[in-house]
């Protein structure tokens, strides 16, 4: 399990008297089935914020990343049918693994998360034909190939958009570098 979360469920604890299973239980007695009523259930009734009703609806319908990793290879089935990305991926985290032995992966649904002290990038195949790298580098000018975010995550700041191996350059390795020397 990772910080993040194992500090989510100590503050939920702490701050509801409630462990995660208690609430999912309490969830599924409501019989509520859909993952927004679920987060306005619990925020009109119990007056949780949205990360607590979000982390709760998740587990209640088992559709955050560690009850599908228990079932899926999740980035295995980010990549089904996106072959050609999935090479790129590859390579990019090849580069990546030299920044050094801290780096942490943490595959979600959508996309990986890369993760050094915080996280610092995220790598989605966001179509069939391109790759996006989220970059956590909040006073970088965009230049070249780096680009402002126009994404709803929230910690990506900037972004690279990567459709062929001949992407994966050193300005794009350099900009992944200094997004993990920030974080």
């Amino acid at each position: 399990m990772d910080k993040a979360l194992e500090t989510m469920l100590a503050n939920l604890q702490k701050n509801t008297g409630k462990s995660l299973e208690q609430w999912v239980a309490i969830v599924r007695n409501t019989g509520l089935v859909k993952h927004g009523e679920i987060i306005a259930f619990l925020k009109t009734e119990h007056q949780f914020g949205h990360g607590f009703a979000n982390l709760v609806a998740h587990s209640t319908l088992k559709s955050d990343a560690a009850s599908l990793s228990e079932t899926t290879d999740l980035i295995a089935e980010q990549y089904k049918g996106k072959e050609d990305l999935f090479r790129i991926y590859q390579a990019l985290m090849a580069e990546i693994e030299k920044f050094g032995p801290d780096v942490e992966l943490a595959p979600k649904k959508a996309y990986v998360s890369l993760r050094r002290n915080k996280q610092f990038a995220l790598i989605q195949p966001s179509t069939k034909t391109r790759l996006d790298i989220g970059l956590n580098l909040k006073d970088a000018t965009p230049t070249g190939k780096l680009e402002l975010s126009t994404s709803s995550n929230a910690m990506c700041s900037h972004r690279l958009q990567i459709e062929q191996p001949a992407d994966v350059t050193p300005e794009v390795i350099g900009w992944l570098k200094q997004a993990y020397l920030l974080g």
